[in-house]
């Protein structure tokens, strides 16, 4: 069993020593550091941990705060489920999370059903909205250029000879336009 850190500074100006003495601490033997935002999910160093954290050998990774493993929730329960699933646990100093105790591991399974709760009742939220708009007569998406008049008067333009481009520049809308609205009004 090894207790392996990681330690997340945003800058380069930042210093990472306050989290990589509290990690030594806590028993850590290695410690990898990212010098990168949280927001970015691919950080070099939280993958090489990742990969060099050994399976079903009660490896534990440990954190100074959630946040150093990410800034999303998703994210962080992800990666601390992926983790579960091969046979590491998880700490975070901090917060006094850990998944190596039968009420960590408790606490993390009841995060995870919050946030899948919450995902869920934000798709609900967004079809219930666009349903309500729909039935008031409003449609998403970007308002049509041409309308059944501009299409009419392109059509009159071609049946003439005039070529898209001359449509497009008469109308003042792209060629794209003009060939579609064409196309799809038969």
């Amino acid at each position: 069993m090894s207790i392996i850190g990681y330690a997340r500074v945003s800058t380069l100006e930042q210093n990472p020593e306050l989290q990589q003495h509290a990690l030594r601490q806590a028993g850590a033997i290695r410690i990898f550091t990212d010098y990168e935002s949280g927001s970015k999910t691919q950080r070099p160093q939280l993958t090489e941990c990742l990969n060099y954290l050994r399976e079903n050998d009660g490896d534990v990774l440990v954190v100074w705060k959630l946040d150093r493993l990410g800034r999303s929730v998703r994210h962080v329960i992800d990666t601390v489920h992926n983790l579960g699933e091969r046979g590491i646990a998880f700490r975070s100093l901090t917060e006094g999370f850990d998944t190596t105790t039968a009420g960590g591991e408790f606490l993390f399974h009841i995060m995870a059903a919050l946030a899948q709760m919450e995902r869920r009742m934000i798709v609900e939220r967004t079809h219930a909205g666009l349903e309500a708009a729909r039935r008031q007569g409003r449609h998403g998406g970007r308002p049509t250029v041409m309308t059944p008049e501009r299409t009419e008067l392109a059509r009159t333009l071609r049946e003439q000879g005039k070529s898209l481009d001359a449509i497009a520049s008469t109308l003042g809308v792209g060629r794209s336009s003009i060939s579609r609205a064409l196309t799809s009004s038969g």
